[in-house]
């Protein structure tokens, strides 16, 4: 057989796990089976590790020990944690603070959106309620590798950047054990490289809003990462309107206005950390600000159902598709 010819070209190994309390799914394409089954071990295997270094639900992880000492000592913690909490704290300066690892310190007992939840607190107890959420009271020391957050009370937290770094990370390790095309869907935050088996880039579907079993549109692409925030996963809705469960940081209270944004870049970690702040910003803001970065695109939908794009998107061009 000709050194040229791949005969697993037309082969897709796939795996759905659930880890990071979310569901995982991990596609690799164009191997013999077993050799993608031990790739995708492999890659959970590293999902594993980044959950356990970064979590909040065990009370011995470097997160929790940070958040125990907050307002009391500087905590060391590995190089790892340390570089993503400085990646962290420059996309909380380039947000304006709509991004915040600190967010993790809002008082969650004013909020249960589900219907239960039928008034919002007042604009003072709102406000007192993120008092401590602050990027700017996270204190970095790169010289010991230590983590002090200023004040008592103070928690930091992952949520709106740990799973596009851990699909970030298993889409590395997958590519360094041979993967030469694939996908890892950290929970609709996904990321993609290489090409199909029949030799044409990856589809990725934008999930409709009103309707999230369906998508409105297509993105083909290959390369490239997918994250979208949006008002239909958790909400309230109080006087017949619907108020997002994403608070705004600077106000502590919910978000209004937008169904949902979708951050498309080649980089699963800043896709992440990006499309809530983008979502809480608003659109002329959130526009403005992506439409300044390369590389980086952005739909968003209005609660009328209007659709904004960044200037490097069109909608009747063949990179994104009416579904």
């Amino acid at each position: 057989m000709p050194n040229n010819i791949n005969p697993f070209s037309n082969k897709v190994v796939q795996r759905t796990t659930k880890l990071m309390g979310n569901r995982f799914e991990f596609t690799v394409a164009g191997m013999e089976e077993e050799t993608g089954e031990k790739i995708i071990d492999e890659a959970i295997a590293e999902v594993k590790r980044i959950e356990n270094l970064f979590t909040t639900f065990h009370p011995g992880s470097q997160t929790n020990l940070v958040n125990r000492n907050a307002g009391i000592r500087p905590v060391i913690v590995d190089q790892e944690m340390f570089d993503l909490i400085q990646r962290s704290i420059r996309i909380s300066h380039l947000t304006d603070g709509a991004f915040d690892l600190t967010y993790g310190s809002v008082d969650k007992s004013l909020w249960n959106f589900d219907v239960s939840m039928t008034v919002l607190p007042d604009i003072e107890t709102a406000r007192q309620s993120v008092r401590l959420i602050n990027y700017r009271n996270i204190i970095l020391d790169e010289k010991s590798c230590t983590v002090f957050l200023k004040e008592k009370g103070m928690r930091i937290g992952f949520g709106g950047i740990g799973k596009g770094y851990a699909a970030e990370c298993a889409r590395r390790l997958m590519k360094s054990r041979g993967a030469e095309s694939g996908i890892v869907n950290a929970a609709g935050d996904l990321t993609t490289w290489g090409l199909r088996p029949d030799g044409r880039q990856w589809t990725i579907g934008i999930v409709d809003p009103d309707h999230t079993s369906r998508v409105f549109a297509s993105v083909n692409g290959t390369d490239m990462s997918v994250a979208t925030s949006g008002n239909y996963e958790k909400y309230a809705v109080i006087d017949g309107k619907k108020y997002s469960h994403t608070i705004d940081p600077h106000t502590g209270l919910p978000i209004t206005g937008i169904k949902s944004v979708t951050i498309l870049c080649p980089n699963a970690e800043l896709a992440d950390a990006l499309a809530t702040p983008v979502m809480i910003m608003g659109i002329k803001t959130g526009l403005n600000m992506v439409n300044q970065m390369r590389n980086i695109g952005c739909i968003m939908i209005d609660e009328q159902n209007r659709v904004y794009t960044s200037t490097n998107i069109n909608m009747h061009e063949e990179f994104l598709q009416p579904a």
